[in-house]
């Protein structure tokens, strides 16, 4: 254990519970047990639990595999909620709350876990599922007796045990008749030396929201101003650079690309504006937002239909399936969005990623998944990168890639490649808001 987080004093732990053994769900428990808790965690997928049980990890989450192992004596698995609310009174809901169709957040387990808790006065829901603002609120009306507490997580998939470990804030949010409880919640984040926001249920279910809808806005301002740099000529990596330098603005989430993806942004920035809606409210920013983030998937067909003319009978290779590197996630990934609309314009398409790609099988009907980059790539009219993982940037792509391309061409959606390496090595390259005298090789001297 990092010295910086040993646990505090025997009196100072209490068990914990953690209902639903998800990414969340799992980064939580092996983070509070690797501060020296005793964890209690509950998941009705009795696979999930028989496998936690094993010592297998049934999700990619850089370290966590370690954290479970060197914890595992802290850490029980179940599927039953009777012994959960036996061991612990703090309960951390760590369920999903996918949208429905109408854009709206379902509650449907969060529901079932309140149920279960019922109007115990012995207990308090630490909610870590991201839930509409009013979530809190309604709970508490509905189950007078029992304590809530809103806790928001700010957890980044791929580097999420840092981003436990070492928070920017802890936001804790309370009504009067549950501040003992928050008080206890707070106590378990000391060893982490993070600022603590004390503040109201709403507030702290807004937090969450507003923060994920910044930063999504945030990537759908510097695509915005990519496309623009296209047209115009000047360099988005040029301009992000200028721009991330003021204090104000700042580096982060300025890295154009084909847009953000994954299980929080999308939900979470659809979830804010129907929120809006429902009070009455058109929330404008938001609606541009997400329409700017659907515009960079077409705008990447269109730079291959500008090289290939129409796409009917080519073969495409997608590198990366999952949303961003260092996962295995694929919800709402920006590939299967564009393997969708390549297949619609008669394209044939591999794909490959090296964690990912097993969990596409399902999920990209029409398209072959390979076994490896090169075998993606094989006759390839075109490829385009869709998740920068680091071995992308290593492929011998002047060699071995270049000569099994039927086409020299690169459509880079992340910007990661060296642009000016691949022109001089007579690929036709288009990158996100990057002008082609930008990418030209130096000259000789």
């Amino acid at each position: 254990m990092d010295a910086r987080f040993s646990a505090p004093g025997a009196s100072a732990l209490e068990p914990i519970g953690v209902v639903g053994c998800g990414w969340v769900g799992l980064v939580t428990a092996a983070s509070f047990a690797e501060l020296g808790h005793a964890v209690h965690c509950r998941d009705i997928v009795t696979e999930r639990v028989a496998a936690l049980e094993r010592g297998e990890v049934p999700i990619h989450e850089p370290g966590l595999s370690d954290l479970l192992e060197r914890n595992r004596d802290r850490l029980h698995f179940t599927t039953d909620m009777p012994p959960v609310l036996e061991r612990a009174q703090l309960l951390f809901c760590c369920v999903d709350t996918p949208p429905t169709y109408s854009g709206d957040a379902d509650l449907s387990r969060v529901e079932r876990v309140v149920d279960e808790i019922g109007d115990s006065q012995r207990h308090a829901l630490v909610m870590k599922s991201t839930v509409p603002v009013g979530t809190g609120h309604a709970i508490a009306r509905r189950h007078e007796g029992l304590g809530y507490v809103s806790n928001p997580e700010f957890l980044q998939e791929g580097s999420a045990i840092g981003d436990f470990m070492r928070p920017d804030r802890v936001v804790i949010g309370a009504r009067a008749e549950s501040a003992a409880f928050a008080d206890r919640v707070a106590a378990l984040y000391d060893p982490l030396e993070a600022p603590i926001v004390r503040t109201d249920v709403a507030s702290a279910e807004m937090i969450k929201l507003a923060s994920n809808a910044f930063l999504a806005t945030k990537i759908s301002f510097i695509n915005e101003i990519a496309n623009v740099s296209e047209e115009l000529g000047a360099d988005v990596a040029e301009v992000a650079r200028g721009m991330g330098l003021d204090e104000r603005i700042g580096p982060k989430f300025l890295q154009a690309g084909i847009g953000y993806g994954g299980s929080c942004f999308p939900k979470d920035v659809s979830a804010l504006k129907q929120l809006a809606g429902n009070s009455g409210y058109h929330f404008q920013l938001l609606t541009a937002v997400i329409e700017v983030n659907e515009l960079q998937k077409r705008r990447t067909v269109g730079k291959l239909k500008k090289h290939l003319g129409s796409l009917v009978g080519r073969e495409i290779a997608l590198l990366g399936v999952a949303f961003k590197p260092h996962t295995d996630d694929v919800r709402e990934a920006t590939s299967l969005v564009l393997a969708a609309r390549l297949i619609g314009e008669g394209a044939s398409v591999r794909v490959y990623d090296p964690v990912a790609g097993e969990h596409a099988t399902d999920l990209l009907p029409g398209a072959q998944v390979c076994a490896s980059a090169l075998e993606a790539v094989e006759e390839a009219d075109g490829v385009v990168l869709v998740t920068e993982w680091p071995e992308f940037r290593e492929l011998d792509w002047a060699g071995e890639v270049r000569e099994r391309m039927t086409t020299p061409l690169i459509v880079d959606g992340r910007n990661f490649l060296d642009g000016a390496a691949l022109v001089a090595a007579g690929f036709s390259y288009e990158g996100v808001g990057r002008p082609r005298a930008a990418l030209a090789a130096p000259s000789p001297a």
